[in-house]
């Protein structure tokens, strides 16, 4: 499965594309940020960030986008910022009919880390580690969408041996009852 995490902002939207090995092993395909300049028009800034998220879409062909789920800020402003930017990851991977999964900071942090309250440091170290990478990757946007693709993949991987468990059961359950 690949998956790209998105860290979005209006200034800087980081990215990460990952994709697990059938040996478990998780794999970078790439990542980095997409910059808009400060002058530049408000629309054209979203619409940048658009074409740059379809072109990554198209390029390495995700079955899914994974974004943070918007938490509540103090700063209305760049609240306000951060949400147009979502809704611009959102509308685009609706468009090219790529599903798209949210994860609270906490989520990833336990996906990635083990610990839901670890510190920024821990879970970039964590994503160096669990990516074979020789260092953090910079700057801070990418490396959270790293995070955010790693935690997907952990988090599908959980859902499938749950669902395999599940199955077995049913299965076990339901050959009992003809042995009657």
């Amino acid at each position: 499965m690949i998956v790209l995490g998105i860290d979005p902002g209006t200034a800087t939207t980081g990215y990460g594309v990952v994709r697990d090995n059938p040996d478990g092993r998780l794999i970078k395909i790439c990542y980095g940020v997409i910059r808009t300049e400060a002058d530049t028009p408000y629309p054209l800034r979203l619409k940048e960030i658009h074409d740059e998220i379809s072109f990554l879409i198209n390029e390495y062909k995700p079955e899914a986008v994974v974004i943070e789920q918007l938490f509540f800020n103090k700063n209305v402003a760049t609240a306000l910022s951060v949400g147009q930017a979502r809704g611009v990851v959102i509308l685009t991977a609706a468009i090219a009919g790529v599903d798209l999964a949210e994860y609270t900071p906490i989520q990833v942090k336990e996906a990635v880390v083990g610990y839901g309250r670890a510190e920024k440091s821990q879970v970039q170290q964590m994503v160096k580690v669990l990516l074979g990478l020789k260092e953090i990757p910079k700057p801070d946007d990418a490396a959270d969408a790293l995070a955010l693709s790693i935690c997907h993949l952990n988090s599908y991987k959980m859902r499938s041996l749950s669902i395999l468990r599940d199955n077995q059961s049913s299965q076990y359950q339901g050959s009992s009852r003809r042995r009657k």
